[in-house]
């Protein structure tokens, strides 16, 4: 197979400055909006806020892949006199939580990194550097059209067998160009 260079994206994320402000959260929903910025529903971001504000904790958490059944992971981590939860950064949109799901359908959420823009909008916006964007070439073995098509069926028949395929249709409808 072919060795290609593939553009990485990553956000880093400092919880340590985190102020909890969510503006973070804000823009990522407005920038999703239907049109851009067009309304703004946090419900709605790809990015959260875990937060447990009696501990001082606030750790910027994004939309990963979905997942049809939750983990067993309930082990506990205290960082720097800090109790965090498995959950507390897990990525992932599963059944055992309401975390990264469309309010209305129900459907899983994932970061998409504000394809089209230069950055993520919640980057440009967090004005306390809690969160650092970057950009590196890797070189990595060009992928098989056929197993990407298939792993997308995969994922279409997981989320047609979970939600239905009215529900999955009807929320592809609204990202639709009018």
């Amino acid at each position: 197979m072919a060795k290609i260079k593939k553009k990485i994206r990553t956000i880093t994320v400092n919880a340590d400055k985190c102020n909890g402000c969510r503006t973070c959260e804000i823009m990522c929903s407005a920038f999703h909006a239907v049109p851009p910025y067009s309304s703004n529903n946090p419900a709605r971001s790809r990015i959260q806020v875990i937060t447990n504000r009696l501990e001082d904790i606030w750790m910027p958490v994004f939309a990963g892949e979905y997942t049809e059944s939750e983990c067993m992971g309930r082990n506990k981590y205290i960082i720097d006199g800090k109790e965090y939860s498995e959950c507390d950064s897990c990525r992932a949109a599963c059944p055992a939580r309401e975390h990264f799901k469309e309010p209305d359908s129900g459907l899983p959420l994932k970061c998409d990194m504000c394809d089209g823009e230069d950055e993520p909008v919640c980057v440009k916006w967090c004005l306390v550097d809690a969160l650092v964007y970057e950009e590196r070439e890797e070189e990595v073995e060009e992928p098989d059209v056929r197993q990407t098509m298939s792993e997308m069926e995969i994922g279409l028949e997981s989320l047609v067998r979970k939600h239905g395929f009215q529900k999955v249709m009807d929320t592809f409808s609204r990202f639709s160009p009018k």
